[in-house]
């Protein structure tokens, strides 16, 4: 399976949950940004999306503007605060951004894996410390405005 990508995630099922089936229309970005239908990538051809106005360029920086630009603003960390809808941002060690995640207003956060499945996970470490680097960046906007 998957969990060599990402060695964090119990074989067992004990810090993560499958919540929908493999689908490569979406990407992670997509899907923190609560967009199921477009993969979120700075690629100039069909079947890409990138927001108007956002630097085209893949960075933390851009990915950071990306959810400016939808009301999150840089906070310091991903403990649950009831009022807020977060954001995680990661990064492999050359700074390449590589996953981003959404946490739930349960305090659980969900992930899409690549073009693989949608999952629950109890921390945003959870799917760290493998393919997708380590967080470098948590992002919240207030619970009112988050997506339905």
């Amino acid at each position: 399976m998957f969990f060599k990508y990402f060695p964090r995630l119990d074989p067992g099922y004990l810090n993560w949950a499958e919540t929908s089936p493999s689908e490569r229309d979406y990407n992670c970005i997509g899907w923190a940004a609560g967009d199921s239908t477009q993969w979120w990538e700075p690629v100039n051809q069909a079947g890409f999306y990138w927001p108007q106005g956002i630097s085209f360029e893949w960075t933390v920086a851009a990915l950071r503007a990306v959810f400016e630009q939808k009301g999150y603003v840089v906070c310091l960390s991903g403990a649950l605060e009831p009022a807020y809808e977060k954001i995680a941002l990661y990064a492999d060690a050359k700074t390449m951004p590589t996953h981003a995640a959404r946490q739930l207003t349960t305090g659980r956060w969900t992930s899409k894996l690549g073009k693989g499945i949608d999952i629950s996970h109890d921390t945003p470490d959870d799917v760290g410390g493998g393919l997708y680097g380590e967080v470098v960046l948590f992002l919240q906007r207030p619970l009112r405005e988050a997506i339905e």
